[in-house]
């Protein structure tokens, strides 16, 4: 747990630092497994997305963090369970039957999974108040709101933020600056 909210801070800052402050922020990344970096990013994705309010049962019911395919990444976000953020106890569960996605807030979808299986899953929640995370070329293209993507060894996130709105999602600002990529005719606000 503190090792994930230790990594973000330095992942945040290898895309946004001065030059100077880089050197620390590589090798704090560089240290982590790559599971463990996308597994920092999930959760931190969290403090940066407003839900509406209809999306969870009552006001404190957890906020569900889930994993769609291999559970390397699942099994790093398990150190976060039981963290809180916006009020909201984080659940982290693997989900391995797309018709059993209900519940879900937060939904990564593993590379290992098939484009039809992807494509699938994001069909059936257009619409719903989830946050899909992936990590494949194409998956923001099949309606995807984040995809995760190797610049050299560093990992970085390119934003769908039309997809974001049809999904009554609302991205910070902060986080929308820290792309590499938006999709067109999306800015990043103040």
């Amino acid at each position: 747990m503190a090792f994930l909210r230790r990594l973000l801070p330095a992942a945040l800052l290898g895309l946004v630092a001065l030059p100077l402050a880089l050197p620390a922020a590589v090798r704090a990344q560089a240290a982590a497994s790559e599971q463990d970096v996308k597994a920092a990013f999930l959760f931190n994705f969290t403090k940066f997305v407003e839900w509406p309010s209809a999306a969870f049962s009552d006001d404190g019911g957890a906020l569900q963090l889930c994993v769609f395919g291999d559970n390397l990444v699942g099994k790093s976000l398990e150190a976060v369970a039981g963290e809180e953020v916006g009020g909201h106890r984080l659940a982290v569960r693997r989900v391995e039957d797309p018709g059993k996605l209900a519940g879900c807030h937060v939904l990564f979808v593993d590379p290992s999974e098939s484009v039809d299986r992807t494509s699938q899953v994001l069909s059936s929640l257009r619409g719903e108040p989830v946050l899909t995370v992936g990590d494949n070329r194409g998956f923001l293209d099949r309606g995807g709101i984040i995809n995760f993507v190797l610049e050299g060894t560093k990992v970085r996130f390119e934003i769908n933020q039309d997809a974001a709105e049809r999904a009554g999602l609302k991205i910070s600002s902060k986080l929308l600056r820290l792309a590499v990529r938006l999709t067109p005719g999306t800015k990043p606000g103040p």
